[in-house]
């Protein structure tokens, strides 16, 4: 087939040049304000289509504006702080204010580190090491710290009293065990626990360590019952000078403490039960007596040991045949050793206490005088 022969296509009908495009004929919008100055805005012509005047479309230009930049920091990274020269570092223990301070370290030793068997172990060390570093004011502290009476010499006792009372109180009967022991020894004359056990609760409690035992010693001087305080003390001084006759290996430099029972009348039909405590020892002259708190007794218990006593006793003169004791415990109907408490509330042990840490008081301050003038 030929060119001439070819099927022609329908082209569009034209619009009418007298009206022209709708959209052309509108006029574009106007801008908005903007306070960014811009790039003039270059018009663009499009090509016509079939024939159509083309309408100039402003084509904007972009404008670079200025952007701060904003640094994002990681989380994980911490901040670089700058060194802080005013944070200066202060010891805990502060050297001694305008004394020199010393290298502890030799100029030969500067390279080696001390060990710690290298170290003082004794406080005359520590005194040589404060003699010689008068501005340590470490060592001098640790002089003070391990020092009799300084700061861990008093932690190491208050450990040791905790775990004492912690001891004690779950077997009561380990107190004599942890006390006992030391140099010091002291001998009650009598064989009756309610007469050891205050003197040795106080000589304990008193010195911290202290061996006290009891030996047997009977009176034959005065009456069962003594009435008032000379036939007391001569009792008791009976009893101290049988214990040192029979037990050969007491010498004199041993105390011995006699405790004697008594009535007193303070005045005319009021009667007291008291307790008369001795202590004695030859070798330094010492001496002591004490009396125990008194415990009310009524009269007629007195009349009933005076009318038991027989005529013809041999120490009625110093006292009664019955003890007040064995009578106020069948009127109380309790032990003869228990009256006291069964009466007043108070036992004799705890009488006998407060009397006793008097008498070991007494003695140590004795001791320390005789120490110092020797």
């Amino acid at each position: 087939m030929s060119n001439a022969e070819k099927p022609k296509i329908p082209k569009p009908p034209m619009p009418a040049a007298s009206t022209g495009n709708l959209l052309s004929s509108v006029a574009p919008p106007s801008q908005l304000p903007n306070f960014v100055t811009a790039s003039p805005v270059v018009p663009v012509a499009q090509p016509a289509v079939d024939g159509t005047p083309a309408v100039p479309q402003p084509v904007p230009i972009p404008v670079s504006v200025p952007v701060q930049p904003i640094i994002v920091q990681a989380r994980d990274e911490a901040p670089t702080r700058q060194p802080d020269n005013s944070e200066k570092f202060s010891p805990a223990i502060p050297l001694s204010k305008g004394e020199p301070t010393v290298s502890i370290r030799s100029p030969e030793d500067s390279q080696t580190t001390q060990s710690p068997d290298s170290l003082p172990d004794s406080t005359s060390e520590m005194d040589k090491l404060g003699d010689i570093l008068p501005g340590s004011g470490l060592f001098t502290w640790m002089k003070g710290a391990v020092a009799t009476g300084g700061i861990l010499h008093r932690v190491a006792e208050k450990a040791k009293s905790s775990v004492d009372s912690v001891i004690t109180t779950l077997d009561p009967q380990m107190k004599e065990y942890l006390k006992s022991g030391g140099d010091m020894l002291v001998v009650v004359a009598s064989d009756k626990e309610v007469k050891i056990a205050p003197v040795r609760q106080a000589f304990q409690s008193v010195f911290a360590k202290a061996n006290v035992i009891g030996y047997a010693a009977q009176s034959d001087v005065t009456a069962a019952q003594p009435v008032g305080y000379a036939a007391a003390y001569a009792a008791a001084k009976q009893r101290i000078a049988h214990v040192r006759s029979v037990h050969g290996d007491l010498n004199n430099n041993v105390p011995v403490v006699a405790v004697e029972g008594f009535l007193h009348e303070s005045v005319t039909d009021r009667w007291y039960d008291m307790s008369l405590i001795i202590l004695s020892q030859p070798s330094l002259g010492i001496e002591l007596q004490l009396q125990s708190q008194g415990t009310p007794v009524p009269s007629a218990a007195v009349e009933v040991a005076r009318s038991a006593t027989p005529a013809d006793y041999a120490h009625a003169q110093t006292g009664f045949s019955v003890t007040i004791g064995s009578i106020m415990g069948d009127s109380l109907q309790v032990p003869h050793t228990q009256w006291q408490e069964a009466s007043t509330g108070v036992p004799r042990r705890e009488l006998l206490l407060l009397a006793a840490l008097s008498i070991a008081g007494s003695y140590r301050r004795l001791l320390s005088i005789s120490a110092a003038e020797s």
